[in-house]
């Protein structure tokens, strides 16, 4: 972190208000002499935190405020006696006060108002309360509440987080960014979105802020990336949301989107920004459209370690969760039919990722794409133009002739034609694999592998029940939302959480220049390798438990590592251990945990500390 005294100290908004924290800052600054003056350049993930922070000022700072946990040294060093009751606290006491409010909140939306708050006020105890009850929260503060807590924003608003990027506005792009820093490390990853296609519900307008948000969130929980050199990016460019262009409320611009050559100059102004602020930083795309995702992606990821969720992330953890799979049932990537139901930017993503795995195991682009189906709202994706409503489509499209004797709007006859051994579900269309279709696939695959993943739940194409039912409990299962064990089958979820906070972090770990099919596809195997099914036992899930997910995301870590290394794509130093159990080890020392740290004052320092609280 920029010493963690620094990063609050010049601008900072709390609730004493700006005027307040500039005086404070002044006022610190001619006491200087009687503080230590920092060492640290940026934040650390261990060791005592350096603090230009006191009073009022100390306590609005999500970062560095402990609340309660506040020691009475602490208390006298940074004037903190008379803001806090006298009871020193443990974080374990706060862990538990703060379950216990929770658990009495029953609305899952108003839980993520609770977390939310939480988040704002002390990032040590959100973390460590999410970390503790992992699998009771993640589907609270991530998918499927937060799709709900995104499209309410501008109602339910509470505290801005984040940077705002206005397109009619682009020569301040610069400005805004170096609010949260102006050094190489300041900032190690950021998540951009502009909202256009956000968690199965689409347009959402300046709300989707919270997606990046939300992002960042998974990133340190499950990743170990420090809170305080994150940056979550609205890039705001209109709406076409209706719905929030009559809403008064709505704080975004007030106009359709913004499309075409000024939309991507605008998107260029905010590479070349962060390419110049944080040259090291890994750039997270996040819930872009169908139409600009895979353009931005292949534009930029030659130029900085640039990677979008919902094309690789998601495709990542769906081909590993179908390796797994493949492997327990004895059958090869490489021999099995895929049929992806919706074509949009996940269902593209996934047929990619499978594909690019595919290559990797020694098929030609054309062989591995033979492999792959999609479906999209006009039937089977061929060669016929009017089929095609999307160019990235293309690469997929089968040869129309061959075609003509089926009816490839049906998902029942192309299952019937295709005889997938995945069938992968990206529709939003709830119900879509019905006892038809799924027994269907069942005459062809004792072991059928179905991966309903569209997200809120309400639109998922089946849920796990229906078709362990549909199956005798003989499908394979993953899902894009939590489910509940069913049969005594545990039914992983395909949840990107797997994915991208272990590349992510491999990625700022090996100082990375690009992020490499190679090392998506090292991840993907060694996630795959995780799986706890057993030979004859299909009851453990398609992936590790999310109780895991940090060793997880280190495994993953340190594969994308070692490959970037072998790929000579990294700028990591050379006592990086090259030996894959070292190097876990290695990453699992420099990964963040929700601990409380001791704190020492030192002189605020302009060169050192920036703006981000």
């Amino acid at each position: 972190m920029p010493t963690i005294a620094a990063q609050n100290s010049r601008t900072t908004t709390t609730t004493t208000g700006n005027s307040m924290a500039k005086l404070n800052v002044k006022s610190e600054k001619m006491q200087g002499s009687s503080y230590k003056i920092p060492t640290l350049e940026s934040l650390q993930s261990d060791g005592p935190i350096e603090c230009a922070l006191s009073n009022f000022q100390l306590l609005n700072s999500p970062l560095f405020n402990k609340g309660t946990a506040f020691t009475e040294s602490e208390r006298d060093q940074f004037n903190l006696h008379g803001l806090l009751p006298p009871q020193v606290d443990s974080l374990e006491e706060q862990l538990e006060r703060a379950y216990k409010q929770l658990s009495g909140i029953e609305s899952p939306i108003q839980r993520n108002d609770y977390m939310s708050r939480l988040r704002v006020t002390n990032k040590v105890l959100y973390f460590a309360l999410v970390k503790r009850h992992i699998n009771e929260l993640v589907p609270i503060i991530y998918t499927p509440t937060e799709g709900d807590a995104i499209a309410g924003y501008s109602e339910r608003l509470r505290k801005v987080e984040g940077v705002f990027l206005d397109i009619t506005r682009p020569d301040t792009i610069d400005q805004r960014l170096t609010a949260f820093g102006g050094k190489s490390k300041d900032i190690d990853y950021i998540v951009v979105s502009d909202s256009e296609g956000i968690l199965g519900i689409g347009d959402q307008g300046v709300g989707g802020v919270r997606i990046a948000i939300s992002k960042l969130a998974l990133m340190t929980l499950c990743g170990g990336i420090h809170p305080g050199k994150v940056l979550p990016v609205c890039l705001d460019v209109g709406t076409n949301n209706k719905k929030l262009l009559d809403d008064e409320l709505y704080l975004g611009n007030r106009f359709p989107r913004v499309r075409g050559e000024k939309y991507y100059d605008f998107v260029d102004k905010f590479i070349k920004s962060v390419k110049k602020n944080f040259p090291r930083a890994v750039l997270h795309f996040e819930d872009f459209g169908v139409t600009t995702a895979r353009t931005l992606l292949d534009k930029y990821r030659s130029e900085l370690p640039c990677f979008n969720d919902d094309i690789q992330g998601t495709g990542a953890v769906v081909v590993a969760s179908l390796l797994s799979a493949l492997k327990h049932t004895h059958r090869s990537l490489n021999d099995s039919k895929i049929l992806i139901y919706g074509a949009g930017s996940a269902g593209l993503g996934i047929a990619v990722q499978i594909v690019n795995h595919m290559v990797t195991k020694g098929l030609t682009i054309e062989q591995a794409r033979s492999h792959v189906y999609l479906m999209d709202r006009y039937g089977l994706i061929t060669t016929n133009l009017e089929d095609v409503s999307s160019p990235a489509q293309f690469d997929f499209a089968k040869p129309a002739n061959k075609w003509e004797n089926v009816n490839t709007k049906s998902l029942f006859d192309v299952v019937s034609s295709v005889q997938p051994t995945c069938l992968v579900g990206c529709s939003t269309q709830a119900k879509a694999f019905t006892k038809d279709v799924v027994q269907e696939m069942h005459k062809y695959n004792e072991r059928p592998i179905i991966f309903p993943l569209s997200n809120p739940t309400r639109l998922h194409e089946a849920v796990p029940q229906d078709l362990m039912d549909w199956t005798n409990n003989q499908a394979l299962v993953a899902t894009g939302s939590p489910f509940n064990p069913v049969n005594g089958y545990i039914i992983s979820q395909n949840n990107n959480c797997y994915s991208f906070p272990g590349i992510g972090l491999g990625a700022v770990l090996s100082k990375a220049t690009t992020i490499s099919d190679k090392m998506i596809s090292a991840a993907v195997d060694e996630l795959a390798n995780l799986s706890e099914l057993k030979e004859g036992d299909s009851t453990p899930g398609l992936l590790p438990g999310l109780e895991q997910i940090n060793d997880t995301s280190a495994r993953l870590a340190a594969a994308v590592v070692l490959e970037a290394i072998n790929e000579n794509v990294h700028r990591c130093s050379s006592d990086v251990p090259r030996e894959k159990e070292a190097c876990i080890e290695w990453v699992k020392t420099k990964m963040w945990e929700p601990k409380y740290r001791s704190l020492i004052r030192v002189q605020y320092d302009e060169s050192i500390h920036t703006n981000q609280i």
